[in-house]
């Protein structure tokens, strides 16, 4: 019985080491320190870059991180608007269109911009079908332009969750870090 019990005990400690590392790995994330950020500026959410083959994955984390920016006590956000930023995607140029993006937030009379880059926003393909979300984000001084702070991330969720939820929860992450030298 000894030596069931322990054998037991050993595949209870192999079951828990497993799961650990299997939610270990389900996301990574690198970000710089937090900058130092006047709490009551004005703040805009610029274009996001789409660097996969989902239509409109950048506009949809745009609005995730819109919505987060507003729920960590940021009133006073913008969001660069929708018909300029739909024409500026046939001008061309990705530089282009944040350059027109940040001479509109000078013009807003913004502080802060929030920016960033989609890399991955699907479903896997395979039995499961588990949500995959990669994101960049840069916190920019809009008189200056220079990168305040940016971060980057990876996050798959199971196969019931909502890819939505998925990215909600990593750009929740990136933000947290990139915002607290707000408070």
């Amino acid at each position: 019985m000894t030596h069931r019990h322990s054998r037991l005990r050993s595949l209870r400690t192999l079951f828990i080491g497993s799961l650990a590392v299997l939610l270990a790995a389900c996301s990574t994330i690198d970000r710089g320190s937090a900058p130092t950020l006047e709490p009551q500026a004005a703040w805009v959410v610029l274009p996001f870059a789409n660097h996969t083959e989902t239509p409109l994955a950048g506009q949809r984390a745009e609005s995730i991180a819109e919505a987060l920016l507003r729920t960590k006590g940021l009133s006073r956000v913008k969001r660069y608007p929708l018909a300029s930023q739909q024409d500026a995607l046939f001008e061309g140029s990705e530089q282009k269109l944040q350059e027109d993006a940040l001479a509109w937030a000078r013009q807003q009379g913004a502080r802060y911009a929030l920016t960033g880059a989609v890399d991955e926003w699907r479903y896997k393909v395979g039995v499961d079908g588990e949500p995959a979300a990669g994101v960049t984000l840069q916190i920019i001084d809009v008189a200056s332009g220079d990168t305040l702070w940016s971060g980057t991330g990876g996050k798959t969720g199971w196969s019931r969750e909502a890819l939505s939820a998925v990215a909600q929860q990593l750009i929740r992450d990136l933000l947290s870090t990139g915002l607290a030298g707000a408070r």
